[in-house]
């Protein structure tokens, strides 16, 4: 068996095997040459050993990990994909087997490098192997890790590691891991913390897309809407901007399917973004609430730790401790406990850190099922037409995505993909009382479908075919401006959509400006600075000073609104863990929610003209002295600082509420950390004629050629073609395996 490696003009991989399984295999192959050490920092993330080498600012999400249990859950849903699905389950080994063969490439050779288990810290077990700069050479005949084509990631020589083993189960956990505070359930601490400040109807006027969520565009057009005939599908997955980014671009080609599209780092196949050449199809978030909290009674006996339940029983819960190795500071203990709901989160039968009576556990699908809808992966690469996307989709667990698709038939698929329990409403808002009946899971949802209203289909995270399965939904202002300027014209090109990604219109800003029109008897100063903001014509471009000024004034009106006596009950968060303190900060809930505290009829008697007159005049005395991309620039998240990373980050258009949606916090900060994580447009005329771009690039190794190359085009609105005819690739490798009953072997060679 072979599998072959090529290369674009972007450094993009291009896979080509003999089977799914080898093809799988030179997947995890390519992602661990290229991802090494995003994929080792995702491991650590997934099984709770991240502090070990990144020290105590990531202990709290460690604990988090453990206490929910996400390595344990990942272990069990693989059991079970072996089960019942064991072709998924080889295939996913094979992509395993790839990883730790391209990983050894960063260690020196397929070492004794381990990962540390949950119940047993890690750190220095994760040290095993050769050290990365130790010279020698990998023993697979592997070309060397100092070829400049294939630098070794610096990360592992600053952070004193070596890559580990990945266990069949870790992509499982990879997902998990990335994915359980997607749909955003601290966010029901917070309604749960500003009902007791302010009372209950404080929920509906701080309901907004929170500081945790993450979001897309995504739009469908049918034939009749396009040039050719034939559908096209657009957008833009909105997500913390990494470095190495969260998507990967990928070509997957072997005799039973050929796909590009985006893939995650650490998981075999095409999940969210993909084009197999007869059929494509893409995601937005669905803000599908599938995860619940609840108040556990917790009591110690001598026997170990009993919850009260529904039937005012008090039963076992499972209890052990796991030590984490914090990097500089020895280790720390903690306490795992699951009850009959889920696993305990926070708390414990002591309470709260302050002292306060509480536990919370956590109980999420995944954990209740054993599955996490990895048997949708394989499918969907085989999937020729919506039809086969539509039942590949019924097997998706999570995250609940809603899903658009089209085939080169004139086939279209607008539905909701993914497992939402059926129970109570309060379950959905605020965390309830697992002591009181009426609180269990019922059932599952059945997933919505819906049809295309002028041959558009349009999903932002704003309400509409997801609004039955959750509580909380986006603005409307991205939905609408796309579906605004999808109407502009009758017929649509593949090269006319990116036009639409990086509009900057900003539709939530006429709450304040009409604040300000509203203000009179201003100094002239002030009355200065108010003419050019309602003179701005409300796009967030980086070379405009209107919105530059503009961004100021409501920074301004933030901040004077969180800071007023009225709010200050809200001020101070509950001692919840430190991982989940960004849902219950009142400035960036003022921030989101801004256009609804201004509009209002009454804000607890907060006298909001005043409050916006005092920001104009502060922000009068000190104006901003360049445009909004003076402020407004890229700050992506590393595990690890590089010293290598521009000085000056690149100056980004748009905000929360634009299509080109760059989030920062106002009142906080102007630098953005979410974003397009990656924006695509899927032809199904001709595949040839999509295009896609990532913010950073194909490589996450600082020093390759292909780290940031694609960073200017991403800046600039601008897409890189598609290319799937592999006589226009560069071919760069080989790796053979042979095998006989008793020895495997394998070699890769150059081209």
């Amino acid at each position: 068996m072979s599998a072959e490696t090529y290369r674009d003009a972007w450094g993009i991989p291009h896979l080509r095997a003999d089977s799914p399984d080898e093809l799988a295999r030179a997947q995890g192959r390519v992602t661990a040459r290229d991802r090494a050490w995003q994929l080792e920092a995702e491991r650590h993330r997934a099984q709770g050993t991240s502090a070990a080498f990144l020290g105590p600012e990531a202990l709290s999400w460690d604990r988090l990990a453990r206490r929910a249990r996400l390595a344990d859950t990942a272990r069990r849903c693989f059991t079970a994909l072996e089960e019942k699905d064991p072709e998924t389950a080889a295939w996913v080994r094979a992509y395993v087997h790839g990883v730790n063969e391209g990983l050894a490439l960063h260690r020196g050779g397929d070492g004794p490098g381990h990962g540390g288990s949950p119940g047993h810290g890690g750190g220095p077990g994760d040290r095993g192997g050769s050290h990365p700069r130790d010279g020698s050479h990998p023993r697979d005949g592997s070309p060397h890790r100092d070829d400049p084509r294939h630098p070794p990631a610096p990360e592992f020589a600053r952070a004193a590691l070596a890559p580990g083993r990945w266990e069949p189960w870790t992509p499982l956990a990879v997902w998990l891991a990335t994915h359980i505070l997607f749909a955003g359930f601290p966010a029901k601490l917070w309604r749960e913390h500003i009902t007791a400040s302010l009372g209950p109807d404080a929920v509906a006027l701080f309901a907004a897309d929170g500081p945790g969520t993450t979001g897309s565009n995504g739009w469908l057009l049918s034939g009749e809407r396009t040039t050719t005939g034939h559908a096209l599908i657009a957008g833009d997955p909105h997500r913390w901007i990494e470095d190495p980014g969260v998507y990967q671009q990928v070509h997957l080609s072997c005799p039973e399917f050929d796909v590009v599209g985006l893939a995650v780092p650490g998981v075999p196949g095409v999940a969210h973004f993909g084009h197999t050449g007869t059929v494509a199809w893409a995601i937005t978030n669905a803000m599908s609430d599938y995860q619940d909290l609840y108040h556990e009674r917790l009591r110690r006996t001598g026997a170990g730790v009993e919850a009260l339940g529904p039937d005012g029983t008090w039963r076992r819960a499972a209890r052990h401790t796991e030590t984490i190795r914090v990097a500089g500071e020895g280790t720390v203990e903690v306490e795992v406990i699951e009850t009959d709901r889920g696993p305990v989160i926070a708390g414990g039968p002591e309470g709260l850190d302050d002292g306060t009576p509480a536990a919370l556990s956590l109980r999420y699908p995944p954990r209740v099922t054993s599955d996490l809808g990895f048997g949708a992966l394989l499918p969907l690469l085989r999937a020729r037409t919506v039809a086969d996307v539509d039942r590949a989709l019924d097997a998706w667990a999570e995250p609940v995505n809603v899903v658009q698709a089209a085939d080169s038939e004139g086939g279209l698929l607008h539905r909701v993909a993914g497992r939402v329990p059926v129970r109570a409403e309060a379950n959905c808002l605020r965390p309830v009382p697992a002591w009181e009946p009426g609180h269990e899971w019922t059932g599952w949802h059945t997933p919505p479908r819906a049809g295309l209203a002028d041959g558009t289909a349009v999903m932002a995270n704003q309400r509409g075919l997801a609004t039955p399965l959750g509580a909380e939904f986006a603005a409307p202002h991205r939905a609408d401006r796309i579906a605004a300027l999808l109407a502009g014209r009758r017929r649509w090109s593949a090269a006319d959509l990116s036009a639409i990604h990086t509009d900057t219109h900003l539709g939530s800003a006429g709450p304040l400006l009409d604040h300000l029109t509203a203000l009179t008897g201003l100094d002239p100063e002030a009355t200065d600075l108010r003419d050019r903001v309602l003179a701005w014509d409300r796009r967030m471009d980086a070379r405009s000073t209107g919105a530059a000024a503009y961004a100021a004034v409501r920074a301004a009106v933030v901040r004077r609104l969180a800071a007023h006596p009225v709010l200050a009950p809200a001020s101070v968060a509950p001692a919840y863990p430190e991982v989940l303190q960004p849902w219950l900060a009142l400035v960036p809930r003022v921030a989101y929610a801004l256009e609804h505290l201004l509009r209002a009829d009454d804000l607890y008697g907060i006298d909001r003209a005043a409050v916006v007159r005092a920001a104009l005049e502060e922000v009068a005395a000190r104006p901003p002295a360049g445009p909004w991309g003076d402020t407004h620039r890229l700050t992506p998240w590393r595990a690890l600082p590089d010293p290598a990373a521009p000085a000056d980050a690149p100056a980004l258009s748009g905000d929360h509420d634009c299509v080109l949606c760059t989030s920062s916090v106002p009142g906080l900060t102007d630098r953005a950390a979410r974003g397009p994580a990656a924006r695509y447009v899927w032809d199904l005329a001709d595949r040839g004629n999509s295009r896609w771009v990532v913010p950073h690039g194909a490589s996450g190794t600082p020093g390759s050629p292909h780290h940031r190359d694609q960073q200017p085009l991403w800046l600039a609105g601008e897409l890189v073609p598609v290319i799937t005819d592999f006589d226009r690739l560069t071919h760069t490798h080989t790796h053979t395996q042979t095998q006989t009953h008793t020895h495997t072997s394998t070699e890769e060679t150059d081209a």
